[in-house]
């Protein structure tokens, strides 16, 4: 019996980016994600990972890249690109979230690109809608919150609201860029660690940019490190020795 293994839920290849200034973000960038896997970039300020993953879904057109996602080659038109962006979820550093609405309604707004046109400037969700953004609650342990103002909310909490919000969109891959980095080491060890374990639950092919080496050690399956935009480490978490560390960060890095 032949045992097939599971196609790559993204594969990206030689993607690079220079901006109009001349900067070079990226460069030659190459990796995949499994179903299931987390993978964490790890790098300086600068070095190019929120780059890497706003190319990814969009957000940045590459000036290079082969990106295949779900085994179809990703387009750039208007159009292919909001269906993209369906089936990617994004947290992002900062929350994101509308602190004046409720708890349920910031993550209600995570089926807005699975509603029909006519209703999303109407905000009118199905029961369907409702249904998955309460679980996704649920699975982040804050559905008790759900008619709370998201403003009333600890950090901890409203990036959990995030987290939910990407997941009501039933996306088949996480983005985040540095979620936890406005957390203190606690918070944020729990808001990752409770992340993780729900991606790795739903079988979530996951991408986390991340400043904190031990976080990294402790939650990723593989890690990549990135430097002036180029990936010079690539491997398991276990491997992160200090030379390792220090050819990513540079020869000043002692931990």
């Amino acid at each position: 019996m032949i045992l097939l293994m599971p196609a790559p839920v993204l594969e990206v290849a030689e993607l690079a980016h220079t901006y109009p200034d001349g900067t070079k973000a990226v460069q030659g960038v190459s990796f995949s994600v499994e179903p299931g896997e987390i993978v964490v970039i790890i790098g300086l300020s600068g070095a190019g990972k929120s780059t890497i993953l706003r190319c990814i879904n969009g957000i940045v057109r590459p000036t290079k890249a082969k990106i295949r996602f779900l085994d179809e080659q990703v387009r750039w038109d208007y159009g292919y690109l909001l269906q993209l962006r369906r089936r990617i979820g994004f947290i992002f550093q900062n929350f994101n979230i509308l602190e004046k609405l409720t708890v349920l309604t910031n993550v209600l707004l995570g089926r807005l690109g699975v509603q029909p046109a006519w209703a999303m400037p109407l905000y009118r969700f199905s029961q369907r809608d409702r249904e998955v953004a309460t679980a996704a609650l649920a699975k982040v342990g804050l559905l008790k919150e759900w008619h709370k103002c998201a403003g009333e909310l600890s950090g901890g909490q409203q990036q959990r609201v995030g987290v939910a919000r990407a997941l009501a969109q039933e996306p088949r891959l996480l983005l985040a860029d540095e979620p936890v980095s406005s957390l203190d080491p606690l918070t944020a060890d729990r808001v990752l660690g409770h992340f993780v374990r729900i991606c790795r639950e739903e079988e979530l092919a996951t991408v986390i940019n991340l400043h904190a080496v031990p976080l990294a050690r402790k939650y990723a399956d593989r890690v990549l490190g990135v430097r002036d935009g180029r990936i010079v480490f690539e491997g398991k978490p276990s491997q992160l020795e200090l030379t390792i560390l220090q050819n990513i960060y540079g020869e000043e890095y002692d931990e």
